[in-house]
């Protein structure tokens, strides 16, 4: 696939960048892995913390900048694109305060001596990293291994690389060294020989089901360690006593947001029936109100798809769900006009034998599904093959916990949306991908935690 940036909300060609050849790569991953055996990845973790904050202070700078790329390549709105900026800033300020702490040794508690952990860096690891959060991706790989002392190797999406050249220029101007972290454009057949090069120890990959499967099954054979955070298919759970304004207001949000292509975001709603009428009354106002257009108006609610293919793909996903028994509430199709934009759009009436039911929609579509107890909400949100997060909008708490514990996911978000924040680890499970990022259960996925024991006499 080509590196090349288009403008989706005109359809706009602006530049195209060609792939690394194998030589480039190949001085790449020596120049990362002459970095791993030096003393800036097996020495003190202060200088390497430092570029974390500098990084910061860089972001913060050119927050601004960052934020336009963002709108230039993939339609994010400019507001959420400097949402986003303003926490790829916060994850890297956040590892910079706390990264020392999270990798000290800790103490064991055994009879046979003295005994601890010891956290140390594994080697060169591989990302690979999609293109609808273009800087917090990179950043949740980044920033902890830059801690920790891991060289990067990064492969961006072939649609966002001018945000993959203004990251990776943030860390060479924070003063990170050379290798630390290097962009590649790569072809996957150039990643499948880097996984496989025995300086490679580690990969972790945000993306589909589809490359997760084959990355997985690249670092399984050989016996490399390997994050995924994948697809989702998350729960928005309503319950009759929750505050139904509320749970509107902020499940359209979390459904429409980045024009729907967030692996956590609100795809499936359940509606306790009691409510059900009101709350898709409601929703269905909210949706129509929605202003769709150029990505860099301020007024504007939501932008386009990432592409064109990607607004086809929506588009006959719709077409397939309801040929196959799916009702259209609202919107639909796409929207006349250049760019990618998508109509934001309600299916009601999915049944289980419709495709549909198992399938992640990555765009502006809510699927309505009407439940009467908590044990049909239960039996409905894991019938899934994905579990990435959810969310439960209810008055009582307690019920709400009981829920969430009941929940096959990496995370439940009680009255709230499911988001992400950089003490707070994220990844799912099943077909989700395995492992975490964020916080300090991500910072130890790609590191060696060595037992040392002085035995008791």
């Amino acid at each position: 696939m080509p590196y090349q940036s288009v403008n989706p909300a005109t359809g706009e060609f602006i530049k195209s960048f060609a792939n690394h050849t194998d030589a480039h790569i190949a001085a790449a991953l020596t120049t990362a892995h002459t970095l791993y055996k030096s003393n800036w990845s097996k020495g003190p973790i202060d200088p390497r913390l430092e570029v974390l904050t500098r990084a910061a202070k860089l972001i913060d700078e050119r927050a601004e900048e960052l934020a336009r790329i963002v709108v230039l390549e993939m339609g994010k709105r400019i507001s959420e694109a400097r949402a986003e900026v303003k926490l790829t800033a916060d994850i890297a300020r956040y590892y910079a305060a706390n990264a020392a702490a999270f990798l000290a040794p800790e103490n064991l508690k055994t009879p046979r001596g003295e005994a601890w952990i010891e956290h140390h860096p594994i080697g060169v690891i591989v990302a690979v990293e999609p293109w609808n959060f273009p800087y917090y991706q990179l950043i949740r790989v980044a920033a902890p291994n830059i801690a920790v002392g891991n060289p990067v190797l990064a492969k961006h999406a072939g649609i966002v690389p001018q945000c993959a050249l203004a990251f990776e220029q943030v860390l060479t101007d924070a003063g990170a060294p050379s290798g630390a972290w290097i962009n590649i454009f790569a072809s996957g057949e150039q990643v499948a020989h880097l996984i496989a090069d025995k300086r490679v120890q580690g990969v972790a990959l945000t993306g589909s089901e589809g490359a997760g499967s084959i990355v997985a099954s690249q670092a399984a054979k050989y016996l490399k360690k390997s994050v995924l955070e994948l697809g989702g298919a998350d729960v928005f759970i309503v319950l009759e006593d929750a505050d139904l304004n509320r749970a509107v207001e902020i499940g359209t949000a979390a459904r429409l947001n980045a024009a729907g292509q967030a692996c956590n975001a609100a795809k499936r709603f359940l509606i306790q029936e009691q409510v059900a009428d009101s709350f898709l009354e409601k929703l269905t106002d909210a949706f129509a109100r929605t202003k769709v257009g150029d990505p860099m108006d301020e007024s504007v609610d939501m932008g386009p798809m990432s592409s064109i293919a990607a607004r086809d793909d929506i588009a006959r996903q719709v077409e397939r769900a309801l040929k196959e028994g799916a009702k259209l509430h609202f919107g639909g199709s796409p929207i006349e006009g250049p760019g990618a934009f998508y109509e934001p759009t309600i299916l009601t009436g999915i049944k289980r034998d419709n495709p549909a039911y198992f399938e992640e929609f990555f765009g502006p579509v809510a699927q309505i599904y009407i439940v009467k107890t908590d044990d049909e909400i239960v039996e409905i949100a894991n019938d899934s093959e994905f579990g990435l997060s959810g969310a439960i909008f209810t008055a009582d708490i307690e019920r709400a916990k009981a829920l969430a514990s009941r929940i096959e996911t990496g995370s439940v978000w009680i009255n709230s949306r499911s988001s992400t924040g950089p003490d707070l680890p994220f990844g799912g499970i099943k077909k989700s991908g395995y492992g975490r990022e964020l916080s300090e259960y991500g910072i130890k996925e790609l590191v060696n935690q060595k037992m040392v024991i002085v035995a008791a006499n």
